[in-house]
């Protein structure tokens, strides 16, 4: 089970840092247009390119959160950080569901519910 939650966090913080670049440096993209079903004149405003930028710092700053708990923090320290950031997700997933695109849930809620789940088996 160990393993299955290393996997599933290590994908939740994939996401994260790949959402991170999505918002920070590609939101003129395709991929960012179907990622976050918004349309390219929106996505083409200032304010909207600084306002995703700001929230891709944060998505950024979860990825690495995740890695570092996972990687360089001792085991004590480890799995309460893992809590912690992998929560956040879940938490943000579920507020994204409600007030942004209802499928945030799947895309960002389930990988982190599951790594989640799998934490708290693994470590019970």
């Amino acid at each position: 089970m160990k393993m299955i939650s290393d996997v599933l966090v290590f994908a939740v913080a994939l996401e994260a840092l790949f959402i991170m670049v999505l918002e920070m440096f590609l939101t003129q993209t395709k991929i960012a247009r179907n990622a976050f079903d918004l349309p390219k004149e929106y996505l083409s405003q200032e304010k909207v390119q600084v306002s995703m930028a700001n929230q891709g710092l944060y998505n950024g700053f979860i990825g690495v959160g995740i890695l570092l708990s996972m990687l360089v923090f001792p085991n004590e320290l480890r799995i309460w950080n893992l809590y912690l950031f992998v929560g956040f997700v879940v938490v943000a997933a579920i507020y994204g569901a409600f007030t942004a695109n209802k499928k945030i849930i799947f895309s960002q809620g389930l990988p982190a519910i599951l790594a989640l789940v799998a934490l708290i088996l693994s470590n019970s």
